[in-house]
């Protein structure tokens, strides 16, 4: 399954969801727009979410920096004035910080809109816009797009309309990978599977965070219920890490999503079924997670709908816990996705 399947305005607004940017002043009305491909929607938040941010005022941070000066400034270097003989050139090797535009932040968001003026595949308004936001950006380090430490990025309160824009260039980063085409760089114009995931899981968790707050969403780690140890230790026992877990009064709701490019199995003669390694993970999921064993925890897959002619559709009963796989049509108008993300909910008879 490709993003060319789902409709370009769902992944905007699963983006504003996973980004916690839902109501982000400067790019609230993309959503409303038509686009012809990712390239163009990518561009068109970027032109606004930055030309937002430019009036604002970029986001700066104290940068330590450290060089040979005439003059002193913060703390003198002692053993590198030394060691380098800055004394007889009557000069000192200086440390200190400056409030700095010059972010890792910044320099994400210059590499990515540079990165898509070059090889995009935009209109030539959008390629203009991205143009005439870079001279705002002249004391910013342009850096390797695939150099950026994505999970050293870290969003606060001061540079939380940031949130939205990283997220947009990471996933131009990772998602849309240069190929190269008779000799010429180009970024290709769908997300791979790895990425959508990804993006599927945290809008999901997001989804449900902003709209049910209610229902304690929320990723949690699942710990094994074994009786008893019968060796040293737990450390080859595997993880197990939700996407999603709903909870009201006694009742929770697992929910494990998956994002592929076929969602049955085929298997003797040609019968499709539910994935095994699936199921036994989302069995092995609940029947960890409910302690008393009572069946008050139930568990989900929810696969983003692909074009195959038969969908994931199983609801029952395994010895008193209730499990079952149903699809997600990412394809659909806005409207009618929500509804099928608030039906998720009559699992927990709320």
């Amino acid at each position: 399954m490709t993003s060319n399947s789902i409709t370009i305005r769902n992944i905007y607004v699963m983006m504003a969801y996973a980004f916690k940017s839902i109501r982000s002043s400067g790019t609230d009305t993309v959503g409303t727009e038509q686009f012809d491909n990712l390239h163009d929607l990518f561009a068109e938040i970027l032109v606004r979410g930055v030309g937002t941010q430019v009036k604002r005022g970029m986001h700066h941070d104290y940068v330590h920096r450290r060089e040979e000066l005439a003059t002193v400034r913060g703390r003198i270097d002692v053993a590198r004035s030394i060691a380098e003989h800055s004394g007889s050139r009557g000069r000192l090797i200086c440390g200190y910080d400056e409030y700095d535009p010059d972010t890792p932040h910044n320099r994400a968001l210059k590499s990515v809109i540079i990165l898509l003026v070059r090889h995009g595949e935009i209109s030539k308004s959008r390629k203009e816009a991205l143009r005439r936001l870079l001279p705002y950006m002249d004391a910013v380090t342009t850096v390797a797009p695939t150099s950026i430490r994505w999970s050293g990025l870290t969003v606060h309160r001061s540079n939380a309309s940031y949130r939205l824009l990283l997220g947009v260039c990471e996933l131009v980063v990772r998602g849309l990978l240069l190929t190269d085409s008779s000799g010429d760089k180009k970024l290709t114009t769908w997300l791979p599977d790895e990425a959508m995931s990804r993006l599927y899981e945290r809008f999901l968790l997001e989804y449900f965070a902003f709209h049910r707050p209610e229902l304690s969403p929320r990723a949690p780690y699942i710990a094994w219920d074994y009786d008893q140890l019968l060796s040293s230790g737990t450390e080859h026992l595997p993880t197990m890490k939700t996407d999603l877990r709903l909870n009201f009064g006694r009742r929770s709701l697992l929910v494990d999503a998956k994002y592929y490019s076929k969602s049955l199995q085929t298997g003797q003669w040609g019968k499709e079924s539910v994935s095994s390694e699936n199921l036994y993970q989302i069995l092995a999921y609940v029947k960890n997670a409910d302690v008393t064993q009572d069946g008050s925890v139930s568990g989900l897959l929810l696969y983003a709908r692909t074009n195959a002619p038969a969908q994931p559709n199983l609801d029952m009963t395994v010895q008193g816990t209730r499990i079952g796989a149903r699809t997600l049509d990412l394809s659909q108008p806005w409207n009618q996705l929500k509804t099928q993300l608030d039906s998720i909910t009559t699992w927990l008879d709320c």
